[in-house]
C-alpha cells in the first residue's frame, strides 16, 4: 500500500519544528482515488471538526497499514516511540468562500497541547494532480497566547458578520493576516505527496483557487487526513 522506500524531505518551521514532506507516498495512488470514486456517496459534511467540505472515515485495514508505515519510517523523526491512537478520514474541500463559517476562515491546530510524555502528529496525503487546488500553509501566532485563545473562542461563538469585523476581512480562505498570524511557509500540493507535522502547529489549507474545488473525488481536492498520538521514545 505504501512505498517501502519513501523520499523524505525535512522543511523547517522555526522553533526547532519541521514538516516531513514525503513524495511517492503510496505504491499505487490511483487505487486510493478509485476507492474514493467507488464510495463517493458516503462522503458527508463534517460539522464537528469544521472541515470546509465533505469526508468519510478510512477503513481499519488502511489504519493498520498506515500505523506500521509511520512507526517504521516517520515517527522516529518526531522522537516518537509507541503509537497510542490514530484517526483517519478521506476528505474533499468543497465550500465556496462565502459559505465558510468563522472557524473555517482562520488557521487552526489539531491539538492545543499533549499530555506529559506524549506527542501528536498530523498528516495530509494529497491525491489530486492539479497543484493549483492548494497545499498546506503553516503559521506563527503574533499575539500573546491569551489573545489567540480569545480569537479562537470568538471564531467558535460569533456569526460571520461580527467575526469579519474582528478579523478585518470578508469570508475567504485564510492566507495570513497582519495582526494575529504570520505565515511561515507553504508546502505545495503534489500528486502522491504526504506531509507530517507536529499537530500543535497552526496551519491551514492554502486554497488560492476555490473555483477549482469539486465535490467529485475524480476531479476535486481529494486528500487523506490523519491524526496520531504517540508516546515519546524512552518513556
Amino acid at each position: 500500500m505504501f512505498n517501502p522506500q519513501p523520499l523524505i524531505q525535512r522543511v523547517p518551521l522555526g522553533d526547532d519544528r519541521f514538516c516531513l514532506v514525503v513524495d511517492n507516498f503510496f505504491s499505487e495512488p490511483q487505487h486510493m482515488v478509485q476507492a474514493a470514486i467507488a464510495r463517493r456517496g458516503q462522503f458527508a459534511a463534517a460539522p464537528v471538526n469544521c472541515y470546509p467540505g465533505i469526508e468519510q472515515p478510512m477503513t481499519s485495514e488502511f489504519d493498520r497499514h498506515l500505523h506500521q508505515h509511520v512507526a517504521q519510517h516517520l515517527l522516529p523523526a518526531f522522537g516518537g516511540g509507541e503509537l497510542l491512537g490514530m484517526a483517519t478520514r478521506m476528505s474533499l474541500v468543497t465550500l465556496p468562500p462565502d459559505q465558510l463559517m468563522p472557524q473555517q476562515r482562520i488557521c487552526h491546530r489539531d491539538a492545543r497541547s499533549c499530555a506529559p510524555g506524549e506527542g501528536a502528529v498530523a498528516s495530509v496525503m494529497y491525491l489530486f494532480e492539479d497543484a493549483r487546488m492548494g497545499g498546506t500553509s503553516f503559521y506563527r501566532a503574533m499575539r500573546h497566547p491569551d489573545e489567540i485563545d480569545f480569537l479562537l473562542y470568538q471564531a467558535r461563538m460569533m456569526e460571520n458578520t461580527a467575526f469579519s469585523k474582528v478579523i478585518g476581512a470578508e469570508p475567504c480562505y485564510f492566507n495570513g493576516d497582519g495582526r494575529y498570524f504570520e505565515k511561515i511557509c507553504t508546502v505545495p500540493a503534489a500528486w502522491n505527496r504526504a506531509i507530517f507535522y507536529d499537530a500543535t502547529i497552526f496551519h491551514s489549507g492554502q486554497i488560492d483557487a476555490p473555483d477549482l474545488l469539486d465535490v467529485d473525488p475524480a476531479r476535486g481536492r481529494l486528500t487523506i487526513n490523519a491524526f496520531m498520538r504517540y508516546r515519546l521514545a524512552g518513556i
